[in-house]
This record gives C-alpha cells, sequence and structure tokens, in this order.
C-alpha cells in the first residue's frame, strides 16, 4: 500500500535556480556540477537539488520549487532560506542546517555531525536530526593498476579547510624527502581519486576544536576511492571509527609525518586499511542515506507536521515569540562579543 503523505516539497529560490539543463535523475547531477568552476555555493545544491533527485528516483512523491508554499513540508538549504521566514499555520520547514546557523523559525532542522551543538540544546524549541551528506558525485577509485605504489599525498577541499602548517612550504618539502608529491586537488577533480594513494585532511592542529558542526565526508569518500586517511580530531570522524583500521589520527605534522612515513613503508598496513574501508563503505552508500532520509521524512517530518497544523493559533504564536526573543538575544550577544573584541588589547 502506497504511503499517505502530505505535500513534500525542496526549495530553491527563483533568484537561485539551478542554471544549464536541470538534472532529471541522481545520475546526472555529477555532470551537471561538474560544469560549476567555483567551490563555492555547491553545498546548498548538493543538499538540496540531489536530495530531491535521490528520494524522487526512490519513489517519494515530492516536487521541486522555487516559491515557498502555504501548506505541506517544505525542505531546504539554510543558505536559501531568508531569516525573516516564518512558517504559516500549515506549513513545517525543514532546515538543512549542516554548519551553519539554524534558521530562527524553522521547526526541524538537520544537522550533519551527531555532535553538533544544535542537538544539544532544547528539543522542545530546537529539533534537529542527524544525517549524512552524499557521496562525491561520480567518484573515480584508486586506480588498481598503481598496486604497491605510494607516491602522491592529496588534499581534497578549500584552504580555508586546511591547517595553516600544511600550506607552508616546508610541509611539501618533508614530503618530497620521503620520495612523497603533495597536492591540493582543484574542485572541478574532487571526485577523481585516480592517481592518489592516501589522503590528508587537518582543519588544524590547534586548541581543542573538534569541528562538531562538519561532517565525515572525507574519511566516507576514501573508503569508497579505496585509499588510506590521515586526519585531524574531529568528532565526525571519531563517531564513525570502529578500529585503528578506519583511519590514522594526527595532531600535528611531525605525528601526519610520522604516519606518511609508516604507511611508506608497510605495504601490509596500507593493504588492511584498504580491505576494512571496502566494508565500511558498504554501510553507508547512497542507498542508505536515501533511507535515512525516508525514514526522517516518515517518521519525524510528517508527524512534525500534523502536529503543527493541529496546534491552536496561540500555541503557534507562542513557538514563533520564543523563537524571535532567541534571535533578538543572540544578535545582542553577537554586538556585544563584536564591540568587547574592539576594545579588548
Amino acid at each position: 500500500m502506497k504511503e499517505s503523505l502530505p505535500p513534500i516539497y525542496f526549495y530553491i529560490p527563483k533568484s537561485q535556480w539551478p542554471v544549464g539543463d536541470m538534472p532529471q535523475i541522481p545520475e546526472e547531477y555529477g555532470d551537471w556540477m561538474s560544469s560549476w568552476n567555483s567551490r563555492y555555493g555547491r553545498g546548498k545544491y548538493d543538499w538540496t537539488l540531489q536530495t530531491y533527485l535521490y528520494l524522487k528516483a526512490d519513489g517519494l512523491s515530492c516536487k521541486l520549487i522555487n516559491f515557498v508554499p502555504k501548506e505541506g513540508i517544505v525542505i531546504s538549504h539554510r543558505d536559501f532560506w531568508s531569516d525573516n521566514l516564518k512558517p504559516s499555520s500549515k506549513l513545517l520547514i525543514v532546515c538543512i542546517k549542516v554548519d551553519r546557523e539554524p534558521h530562527p523559525y524553522a521547526q526541524l532542522q538537520v544537522v550533519q555531525n551527531n555532535q553538533d551543538e544544535l542537538l544539544k540544546r532544547s528539543q522542545f524549541l530546537w529539533q534537529s536530526y542527524p544525517l549524512r551528506s552524499w557521496l562525491q558525485s561520480k567518484l573515480i577509485p584508486r586506480d588498481r593498476n598503481r598496486g604497491a605504489r605510494f607516491e602522491n599525498v592529496a588534499f581534497f577541499g578549500i584552504l580555508d579547510n586546511l591547517a595553516a602548517q600544511l600550506q607552508q612550504p616546508q610541509w611539501e618539502e618533508q614530503l618530497s624527502a620521503l620520495g612523497l608529491r603533495w597536492e591540493v586537488v582543484k574542485c572541478d577533480r574532487w571526485h577523481d581519486y585516480s592517481e592518489v594513494d592516501v589522503i590528508v585532511a587537518v582543519r588544524s592542529f590547534e586548541g581543542s576544536n573538534t569541528f562538531d558542526s562538519k561532517p565525515a565526508s572525507k574519511l566516507i569518500n576514501a573508503w569508497h576511492a579505496g585509499i588510506p586517511a590521515i586526519l585531524g580530531r574531529e568528532s565526525a570522524y571519531r563517531h564513525e571509527r570502529k578500529s585503528e583500521l578506519d583511519y590514522i589520527e594526527v595532531a600535528s605534522t611531525e605525528e601526519a609525518i610520522a604516519a606518511l612515513f609508516r604507511l611508506k613503508n608497510d605495504f601490509n598496513l596500507r593493504q588492511e586499511m584498504v580491505n576494512n574501508g571496502k566494508i565500511r563503505a558498504q554501510e553507508m552508500g547512497n542507498t542508505k542515506i536515501t533511507s535515512q532520509w525516508r525514514n526522517f521524512l516518515t517518521n519525524v517530518a510528517v508527524p512534525a507536521y500534523y502536529r503543527w497544523c493541529m496546534a491552536s493559533l496561540a500555541q503557534q504564536q507562542i513557538f514563533l515569540m520564543r523563537r524571535y526573543l532567541i534571535l533578538k538575544a543572540n544578535r545582542v550577544q553577537s554586538q556585544l562579543n563584536q564591540l568587547l573584541s574592539v576594545k579588548s588589547p
């Protein structure tokens, strides 16, 4: 029996509607996205357009729209939502918050890390749920013909997300002394791991920041690509970790160099990590993510929608007023912090 659901929409504002030939199925998304020359701004389409394509292909009755409807469940990335948008009496807003600030008036928030700060707040006001991000589109795994070669070390991402020490000439010189070549892969090749032997991805060696709003995408993509990963101290990676073969965690450039030296001289360890990654990858394909989304919509969003519709006007207004007061308080605190930072020596 076909499930009975309220109207479900994925929203992209008209001003940011996808250009070119719109992908109609998930397999076309990677080609459409590869036409972009910039990394910035891709995430909001990955989370909104790509999610729509996967769920539509899975048989979910949903629509992609460029306006905010008056009723139903409407889902979109935080960057697509205006701060001032409030849900009507029959509208449930699902904000894909990921690593942004939560939308002040959305009834549900989607996060990408099980340690996200929003999950620790009152669920009465901030109902949030963790969902994994999609795999890198059109991912090309390491070429098997490379065999036991261990030469190319790469970072897949933007420089803003790479530790400052790994952007210095000394880092590249140290790798060269080990017979290794370092590359920061450009965004138009983020899908291509064919010539890569290991990835290094560390946001920072400083302090105790575990980046609780960031995903484990680099690790999961490495598993699917068939290569070992050397990673920083991030909660998303630690959450996924089941054994030491999942990845090598490092807290300094010295530890990163030592990890590379160890991998270079231990083919068996590399092979064990690759084989382990193949097993882990089976747990985290896009089919599993599609199932997670369907469970979220069916078991969380739909009941929340009906609860919102059945709430009295007074109850809805109280909810929105509390959110407004939190928004104002946060803005005042932000302004105060800016003033204090200017006055401090």
